[in-house]
Formats: C-alpha cells, structure tokens, sequence
C-alpha cells in the first residue's frame, strides 16, 4: 500500500483528523518505535486511555488476534517495515500482553488503571531522581576541570604581581587579548563538538562502547583538523599583530606596558593551537560522557605550570617571559595527554576526505560564534577602558577580573551538565525531568551565587595580598570587593540560562539576545568610565551579567517558545502523547493486515 493510500485511509472517531501519522509512521519507523524502548512503560494499557480507545474503533476482533500474536506480529513488523529483530521483539514485548483489554464496565479495568497510573508516578518520580544523581556525578568532575585552569591563571597572576604594577598591568592587557582572540572560535567549537559526537556515537553504537574498542568516527575527525587549522591561524595572528592589538586595546608605544606586554603576548600565541585542540577535545570527550579524563589532563598540564613558574621566574630571572613559557609548555602537555588518551578510544584519522562534517559544524557554529564574539567584544571594550586608567588602575582590574572569572566559571560545571540531560530527555519527550531538572540547576545556581558573594565578601580583602604588595595596587583593589562578590547571583544564573538555552537547542536566540546585551552594555563601558573611571567599567560588567540573567528568565518565561511546557500539565500531555502514538501504530498495522 502506498503512503497516499494509506494517508487517505479512514479511520473513525479522531483519527481521521491524523492523516499524515501513519505516512509519517512510515519513514520514521525508527524514531516511532524509540519513545516505547525509552518510556519505561512495561505494557501497553499504562497509557491508554481505554474510554478513547474503544471510541477509536481499534480494539481487536477474536479473527484479528491470532494475527497480532507476539510472534505473528514479529514476522510482520519486520517484513513490512524492515525493524530489526531486537527492536521488535523489545516493541511486542512491552506493548501486548496476549489478550484482549477487558470491557470497560469490568472493575478489573478500574483497578488496573489504578495500579498502573501508580506505576507511571513512581517511573516518572525514579527518572527525576536519576537525573538529579546523574547531574550531580557530572559535575563534580567538570566542577575540577573548571577550576584547574582559573586557580593556575590566579596563581600566575600572584607570581607576576611580584615583579611589580607594571608587569601586572602587562601581564593582564596581553592575557585579555590571548583570551578574546583564543575563544572566539574555541567555544562553538568545542559545544558542537560534543553534540556531533554523542549523535555519532548513538548511530554507531550496535553495543555498549568499551575502551578496549577504537571506533571511527568523522566528528572527531573533524573537529581535530578543525582545532589544528584554527590554532594555526591564530597564532599566526597574535603573534605578528601583538602590536596593533594592544594600540587597540589603548597601550600605545609610549606606554610603559607595551614592551612587557608585547613580548608575552607573542610568547603566548606559540602556545595558541594547543588551547584551540585541547577545547576541542575536551568538548569530543564531553561527547563520550567522560569529564574525568580532562580533568585529569589539566591537573597533570596546569600542575606543570604552576612547578614552572618559580623556577623559569625567578630562578632563571625571565621574569614575566618566564611565566609565559610556563604557561605554553602546559598547554602542549595537556594537548598531547588527551590525544594519548583518545587515540585508545577512536581512529583519530579519517578514512576519506568526504567523510568529514564541516558544513554540520560550520552551519551549526555560526549562531554559536555570533554569542562568542558579543561577549569577547563587551569584555575587550571592559579591558580597554580598564587600561586607559594607567598600569594601577590596570593591575587592580586584573587581579578582580581574575578572581571573579575563576568563581564565576565554577558554576559553568554545573550548566554543562544540564545541558547534556535537558537534550537527553526532551530528545525522549520526557518533559517532565526537563522541568525538574531546570528548576533544580536553578535554585543550585542561585545558592552557590549567594554562597560565593557571601564568601568573596568576607575574605576578598585578604585574597588581594597574595597577588600584590603594591600599596596604591590594593587600596583601588579594595573598591571593588562589591563588584566581585555582589555580582556573583547574578553571574551564576548567567551561566545557568547558557546551559539551558543550549540543551533545548535554542541557538538562534542564545545569540541573538547576547547580541542585544553586549550592545547595551558596551555602550554602557564606554561612557561611563570616562566619568568615574575604574568603577564605571565594573558596573558595566555587572550590568552585562544582569541583562544576560534576565534574558533567560525572559526566555524560561514565555509560553509559545522552546519553554512552553514549562506552563502546561506535563503529565497529562505526556500520556495523551503517548497515547496517540500507540493507537495510530496499532491501527497502522490493522489497516496493512487487511490490506
């Protein structure tokens, strides 16, 4: 029977309206039968909602049910659509129980129902529990892999503020301009790279994967060229455009900062394609739902760092060159560990060009890069502006944005990890954990924020004498304890939303809302220094993390966006979901077996 055929088939009471259903049925004969296997619904009278059932006409005569016997039913559902015989002994298995429904007027019926809405609760209340488990052992790890880095960044930043302001203020102008350049494309690259990778995994994956196993898989592949090509270019620009980039950053030649930080800048950008490759892979092993090998790798790399620092600084008085060939040689240890460690898993090279994704990751980046390049462009204008206060006022600015990045980012962990299950369940339609895991990352988040700023608050003044003695260093220091520790909520939340949006794959609007808050905000950065100086530049970051809080809130809020079952009963939906599903299959088949 053709699909227009079978389209056109009359079906009585409500199903006439679902036409397009058992066409759809047809091609989609897969992701039909995927809701069954992942619904954890034992039979197929759980979700049935038996006074619309037998209004639909689809029960099952005596003739008609030696056909739709468990083995008959086997035999033809692979015949007709071509399932594999797992799927669909795993299918009849789940969804018939051998008999005819009894009547509806039977008390059996009643009590089953019962029993099995009580079932369903205690299904749906487990898989909220597991979710909440499966986040929390997630984020651990990449709660350490988060910190490893910052805390290294902290550490060379106290060696540094040592040698004096003005290799601090150096040290801060040219690690800014490292960063905004680095992660441009680093970090859409690294949050397609997971995505691409868990997708090829799914599709390959006949069996549970085992480390013994090396798969070949072209988005890992791809990613990996993607990060060498990237780095290459990068560093090729950062090292023969250091100059002009501190000219726009404001530290013109006459700057006492220039030199110093002319030369860590291009020492730095030696160490640029590690940093792109390392992104990259820590977004391929995200993919794989490992976040313990890449902490493993930074601990190992960064820990280098921190051993080098002393002894390239001060022992071999390089000075500020010292901490910047620390810094590269760790980079290149923590690259080379994670290939080591991923080549026992897959076949890092393609076996043919025209395997490669690049149109996916390039097209699936782009409203990625559009949100990256608004918040390096509201960061690189807080910087510059920074920098036009002279080096205290610059080195000041280094050591809050130092730590108030490294706190921030501890809550990133945490987005991470509820990105990866909100995709997970609603790729399920389960979007009853979707709505309790986003309001538990929630209220997480907003507890660590108010944690951290009661933290930062306290102890914040004593933090800023390990990174400098400078007298005038620490008294405009001390202005801005309420930036970085009041601000913390608000960056928490920030970095929650992020998460979200990118677990419901709503790209187009995580970019563009960013678009319009790093517009406001950079024009915010660079007005109102010019009138009050440095705490001008800290109010506009705060306002750029406010605005990025209500965005999402804005976001979560509305009815008719990706959030819209946030506002409706998402328990009835599902099992009228479900529903449909199961009667428009079986009558698919009653209609073919009579054909």
């Amino acid at each position: 029977m053709s699909a227009a055929r079978l389209a056109g088939a009359s079906v009585s009471n409500g199903l006439t309206s679902r036409r397009s259903e058992p066409s759809a049925a047809i091609g989609r004969r897969r992701r039909l039968l995927a809701p069954f296997r992942a619904s954890g619904v034992c039979s197929f009278s759980a979700l049935v909602d038996r006074e619309r059932f037998y209004r639909s006409g689809c029960r099952l005569s005596s003739a008609k049910r030696g056909k739709y016997s468990p083995l008959s039913l086997r035999s033809q559902l692979s015949s007709d659509f071509g399932v594999g015989s797992t799927d669909v002994d795993e299918y009849v298995g789940s969804s018939f129980v051998g008999e005819e429904l009894p009547p509806r007027d039977d008390p059996r019926t009643e009590k089953t129902e019962e029993a099995t809405e009580l079932t369903v609760i205690s299904q749906c209340q487990s898989r909220i529990t597991d979710a909440k488990r499966e986040i929390i052992a997630l984020s651990l790890p990449a709660l350490a892999g988060q910190a490893i880095e910052p805390l290294a960044q902290l550490m060379e930043t106290a060696y540094i503020g040592r040698l004096g302001a003005v290799e601090l203020g150096s040290a801060g102008v040219s690690i800014s301009i490292f960063n905004i350049i680095s992660k441009l494309f680093n970090i859409p690259l690294l949050s397609v790279a997971t995505s691409f990778v868990a997708e090829d995994l799914s599709k390959s994956a006949s069996k549970p994967f085992t480390v013994a196993e090396r798969k070949q898989l072209s988005s890992v592949s791809t990613a990996l060229l993607l990060a060498v090509g990237i780095g290459i270019f990068e560093a090729i620009a950062l090292y023969f455009g250091s100059g002009q980039f501190l000219n726009m950053m404001g530290v013109s030649s006459a700057s006492p900062m220039h030199s110093p930080a002319q030369c860590i800048l291009s020492l730095r950008a030696l160490g640029a394609p590690a940093v792109v490759v390392s992104l990259a892979l820590q977004g391929i092993f995200r993919g794989f739902k490992d976040t313990k090998t890449p902490v493993l790798c930074l601990g190992i790399g960064n820990l280098a760092a921190v051993f080098l620092f002393p002894i390239l600084m001060y022992g071999f008085r390089l000075g500020v060159v010292g901490a910047a060939l620390s810094t590269v040689v760790s980079q290149y240890l923590v690259a080379l560990l994670m290939i080591w460690y991923l080549n026992k898993r897959v076949i890092l090279l393609p076996p043919k060009m025209g395997a490669l994704q690049f149109g996916g990751y390039i097209k699936s980046g782009g409203f990625l890069l559009g949100r990256t390049l608004a918040v390096l462009t509201t960061m690189t204008v807080a910087t510059s502006m920074a920098a036009r206060q002279g080096p205290l006022a610059m080195a000041a600015h280094q050591i809050c944005m130092q730590v108030w990045l490294a706190v921030s980012l501890l809550t990133d962990a945490l987005a991470a990890s509820a990105q990866a299950l909100i995709a997970g369940s609603l790729s399920k339609s389960d979007y009853g954990t979707v709505r309790e895991v986003t309001d538990f990352v929630l209220k997480i988040g907003l507890l660590t924020g108010i944690f951290l700023a009661a933290f930062l608050l306290i102890s914040f003044g004593s933090l800023a004498n390990l990174f400098t003695k400078d007298a005038d260093v620490l008294l405009i220091v001390k202005t801005g304890i309420l930036f970085v520790s009041a601000s913390q909520p608000l960056n928490a939340l920030a970095y929650i939303f992020d998460g979200l949006h990118y677990g419901v794959s709503d790209f187009p609007y995580a970019a563009w809302s960013m678009m319009l808050v790093g517009t406001i905000s950079s024009a915010f950065l660079l007005f109102v220094p010019r009138m009050i100086g440095l705490p001008g530049v800290w109010l506009g970051l705060s306002l750029f993390m406010g605005l990025r809080t209500a965005a999402g809130f804005f976001r979560l809020s509305a009815k008719t966006g990706p959030w819209w079952f946030m506002h409706r009963e998402v328990q009835k939906f599902d099992r009228a979901s479900q529903f449909w599903r199961e009667g428009v299959f079986l009558c698919l088949h009653q209609l073919l077996s009579l054909y």
